[in-house]
């Protein structure tokens, strides 16, 4: 059986109508496949869509205030991504005279691009033999020839690049590699894969041995931390409130939000009082407050799961700098934050 053969044929017949397919504008490609990191295309694509219309070339994103690239990006989620692309697209039209570098060693050397990234670049937009390793490419092939070495180790990650870069066809790598993520996002699912109609099913190990639902191999994730946020929606008489940029490293890096304070548990309103006695937009202040939601709002990221309150504080002044409840929507804030505001309607 000639698994390149059989895969390519496959996608010939059954690809998804995607806008980045119709192109090798390496611009186009980068970022759609920013983009797809760690999220699914149905979930992509209209963001590919409106960074296309709001930036349809590097100069117009590389000119672009980071705080317009965040807020587009809104709701994606690993918000480093878009500060890099935002970083890169800088790079390249200032250092890089705004040509895009046409091979995988140098488009490896960018900001945010891992080795997947810059296979994926490196093949399609300028025709290099540069295989892919994604999680469809992971399964597909851990299945189909029966791996079990575990996909996030590093002799697992040398494994299947060493493989995936001896199946790859050197006369067509970008079908090729375009064919293989495919099968593994549309044919071979991680769960209830089409094994009765599939190609490949004479030859796959996992489906002779009965290994379909145990391939491939992943180690265990880092345990799951919790965390309690407690954000102080303070509002004045006249509808102003008051935001803060997060600027140190971790989560949601250069986004906005409410005043935030974190307790090591999940507090009470009779212990709200003492929690806020220190703060410094509290301290020293009269003011009137409710909890918004009875029960904490749970807002899960990958290693993290967020615990989150929201109290209403009522002044009659400001304590500091604010911006009014009218403009709050023109700034970047997570998920978490967006949703509260689209609830409360202020």
């Amino acid at each position: 059986m000639n698994f390149s053969e059989n895969v390519i044929n496959w996608y010939s017949s059954n690809k998804r109508d995607l806008p980045w397919r119709y192109t090798i504008n390496p611009y186009y490609i980068w970022l759609s496949e920013i983009i797809l990191q760690q999220t699914q295309v149905k979930q992509g694509l209209p963001y590919y869509k409106s960074f296309v219309k709001a930036f349809p070339t590097i100069f117009d994103l590389a000119k672009s205030d980071e705080q317009n690239v965040l807020k587009l990006w809104q709701g994606l989620g690993y918000y480093s991504r878009a500060r890099n692309l935002h970083y890169t697209a800088k790079h390249i039209v200032n250092e890089l005279e705004g040509v895009f570098p046409n091979n995988y060693k140098e488009i490896i050397k960018l900001k945010g691009v891992g080795d997947y990234t810059a296979s994926a670049i490196a093949s399609i937009a300028f025709g290099e033999v540069a295989a892919v390793v994604d999680g469809n490419v992971y399964r597909v092939l851990s299945r189909f020839y029966g791996i079990d070495t575990p996909i996030n180790t590093t002799k697992g990650i040398k494994e299947f690049k060493a493989l995936a870069t001896e199946l790859i066809d050197p006369k067509q790598p970008a079908l090729f590699n375009q064919s293989i993520m495919e099968f593994g996002a549309q044919q071979c699912k991680p769960k209830n894969p089409y094994c009765i109609v599939c190609p490949l099913q004479p030859g796959c190990v996992a489906f002779q041995k009965n290994k379909i639902s145990e391939l491939p191999v992943k180690l265990k994730k880092l345990k799951v931390r919790n965390r309690y946020f407690n954000y102080l929606v303070i509002i004045d008489s006249n509808k102003n409130t008051i935001i803060e940029q997060r600027t140190q490293k971790g989560i949601w890096q250069n986004l906005y939000q409410f005043p935030l304070i974190e307790t090591e548990k999940s507090i009470t309103i009779s212990e709200f009082k003492s929690a806020t006695s220190e703060n410094k937009f509290l301290k020293n202040l009269n003011f009137e407050f409710n909890l918004y939601d009875e029960k904490d709002v749970v807002h899960k990221l990958s290693h993290q799961h967020l615990h989150t309150k929201f109290w209403i504080i009522e002044v009659n002044s400001l304590p500091g700098k604010g911006i009014s409840t009218n403009t709050i929507k023109d700034y970047p804030v997570p998920v978490l934050i967006s949703e509260f505001i689209s609830k409360f309607k202020f």
